[in-house]
């Protein structure tokens, strides 16, 4: 563990500003982001420690878990949004953060203040010297007892990582989500399908309804071998749900037994919308028979207002229209396929896209060069190093066809030297 500048004996004498709590929680916490697997600890004692200190904070509201490799980001945000529009006060843990700590804990889209951040580390100073929680434990404790303190009627709550041994994976909630299975951290949750779709299954408990966004004979039985040993309910959306792409971008979404929404508009942009909002609708029958209060005309503003209602960054996003700039936090090999699919609809031309991998090396990669990696089904650079499972030549294809922006050839569009294939 690093040594801060400010110990943890101190800081309870200390007044810190927002700025400095920051500095001194991931100079002081083991952080995942930034340690990679150092700081994933392996079983939940130091969650339950807290939450126990803290008095179970999640005991005092419903909430909603979700996992899953990509999607339930959206998911979560659709969710929050919804509820937010059926009039329940809507907590939102999500992670991690693009901009500011605090977008990882909000009420009714508004994030945490910056005074309870600063309040909650100096007041529990003593409790993380001795627990010495991650970087992340220490959040989700502050999320759940933030939530407690303001009262919230229901929480949506993001998984951070896998979910067998993730630090929200305490609660008992009204439904359990998990959206989809892909490569991703396979050093912390194995090296298959399936074995990832295990981790992911720890969130599945007894008599909680699950519901699967998408069903996939790699690892599908999996959940259903779970759902069964929990003797609980499971769905999987993508049995349920027929989905299509109007011309104007809306989506026409039909369930097998006949509930049907027409036109249905979000401002989240990306395509791959599809999937994730048959999973957010096949929830909402779940949380009916729970006892909400949900109705088709809330859902579909929710789903609407998604942007509006929870602040959700980073999905698909149009940063800027001159010239045309798009932001999205696709990270994995299925992320970026979903990515790239889309931006060969898009009718511009595109200069230059920046990847940025876990070690945070930036590179520059022409349109022509990244057809080559779509081509080769390596739309993630990172993966063309550290990803075993890869043929050797597709590794060899990929580093080709990547120029570090070090060594940058070109800056003018359109004069592109041709790709190596």
């Amino acid at each position: 563990m690093k040594s801060p500048g400010i110990t943890f004996e101190i800081l309870k004498k200390q007044i810190m500003n927002y700025q400095e709590t920051l500095n001194w929680l991931f100079a002081q916490l083991p952080m995942y982001q930034r340690e990679g697997q150092a700081a994933y600890k392996a079983n939940l004692d130091n969650t339950l420690q807290l939450d126990e200190y803290f008095r179970h904070p999640h005991k005092n509201f419903k909430t909603i878990h979700v996992a899953g490799t990509n999607g339930k980001g959206s998911v979560s945000h659709m969710l929050a949004s919804i509820l937010q529009q059926a009039g329940y006060k809507t907590g939102l843990y999500t992670s991690p953060h693009l901009k500011d700590f605090r977008e990882r804990i909000k009420i009714n889209g508004e994030m945490v203040s910056e005074q309870y951040v600063i309040d909650f580390v100096r007041h529990h100073a003593d409790l993380f010297s001795r627990v010495k929680p991650s970087f992340f434990e220490m959040t989700v404790a502050m999320a759940f007892k933030y939530f407690a303190d303001s009262q919230v009627d229901i929480a949506v709550i993001e998984v951070g990582l896998g979910g067998r041994l993730d630090s929200t994976n305490i609660i008992t909630p009204l439904a359990s989500v998990i959206t989809n299975i892909s490569f991703d951290h396979m050093a912390l949750l194995g090296n298959t399908l399936e074995k990832i779709a295990s981790e992911k299954a720890g969130i599945i408990k007894p008599g909680i309804p699950v519901v699967i966004g998408t069903r996939d004979k790699t690892y599908d039985f999996v959940f259903e071998q779970k759902a069964q040993t929990c003797e609980t309910p499971i769905e999987f959306a993508s049995d349920n749900w027929t989905t299509t792409i109007n011309i104007d971008g809306s989506f026409q979404l039909t369930r097998k037994n006949g509930w049907h929404f027409d036109h249905l508009t979000s401002e989240l942009k990306g395509l791959y919308q599809r999937k994730n909002i048959p999973t957010v609708l096949e929830t909402i029958p779940v949380l009916q028979q729970a006892g909400l209060k949900i109705s088709d005309q809330q859902v579909r503003q929710g789903i609407e207002r998604v942007v509006t209602n929870t602040g959700l960054f980073g999905r698909w996003q149009t940063l800027s229209n001159q010239p045309l700039t798009i932001c999205d936090t696709g990270h994995n090999i299925d992320g970026l396929t979903e990515i790239t699919q889309q931006l060969k609809q898009c009718r511009f031309i595109l200069s230059s896209v920046w990847l940025v991998t876990k070690t945070s090396t930036a590179y520059y990669i022409s349109f022509l060069r990244m057809r080559c990696i779509i081509s080769a089904k390596l739309p993630f650079p990172g993966l063309c190093r550290s990803n075993s499972l890869l043929k050797k030549q597709d590794k060899q294809a990929c580093k080709a066809n990547i120029i570090p922006l070090s060594q940058q050839l070109t800056k003018q569009p359109g004069k592109l030297p041709p790709p190596k294939i």
